[in-house]
């Protein structure tokens, strides 16, 4: 399967204590690719068979700040203020006979100011933060919900395969979900 990722950081900065290829199309289309690749190929897992069968996924990543996530959070979910993720599924209103043929997903979209500061308030880095909500906004693009507790036990702790699926995790005990 391939992935084809349009990224966009523009208008936004890392600090300088920050590595700048965390807004960088080289650093998330491979790790998105792996996990999309780990959803669709597990029987297990709830993927759409449109996305299971696609040779080709195409997908939006935008960086922006508290600000324009706020604007966004107003206008598609009538909530007031930031957010750390918000994602905008295309699948709900894909065909199944479209089966085969290249698939958009949707679009992810990340404050980079609540990331810095869910980062500093967990005491992890921003590499990990935005590995984990960029993988929690993924997901909800394959369909997956936390509307009770149960669905989100189930969700949080994919999440957490899937950022050991690609080698960036916390040690055991700093872990946002601990999974026995």
């Amino acid at each position: 399967m391939e992935l084809d990722l349009s990224l966009d950081a523009s208008g936004v900065d890392i600090d300088g204590s920050h590595d700048g290829s965390l807004l960088s199309n080289a650093t998330w289309a491979p790790v998105l690719l792996q996990w999309i690749e780990h959803v669709r190929s597990n029987p297990d897992l709830s993927c759409p068979s449109v996305v299971r069968l696609a040779p080709e996924v195409s997908l939006g990543l935008r960086f922006t700040d508290d600000a324009g996530i706020a604007a966004l959070n107003s206008q598609w979910r009538q909530t007031l203020g930031p957010t750390d993720v918000l994602s905008f599924a295309a699948l709900d209103d894909t065909p199944d006979w479209l089966e085969g043929a290249a698939v958009e997903l949707g679009d992810i979209t990340v404050s980079l100011d609540t990331a810095h500061r869910q980062a500093a308030d967990h005491d992890h880095s921003l590499r990990y933060e935005l590995h984990w909500l960029i993988s929690h906004g993924l997901l909800h693009l394959l369909g997956w919900d936390h509307p009770d507790e149960r669905r989100l036990s189930g969700m949080l702790a994919l999440q957490e395969r899937l950022l050991d699926s690609t080698g960036n995790v916390l040690p055991k005990g700093q872990r946002p979900v601990e999974i026995e």
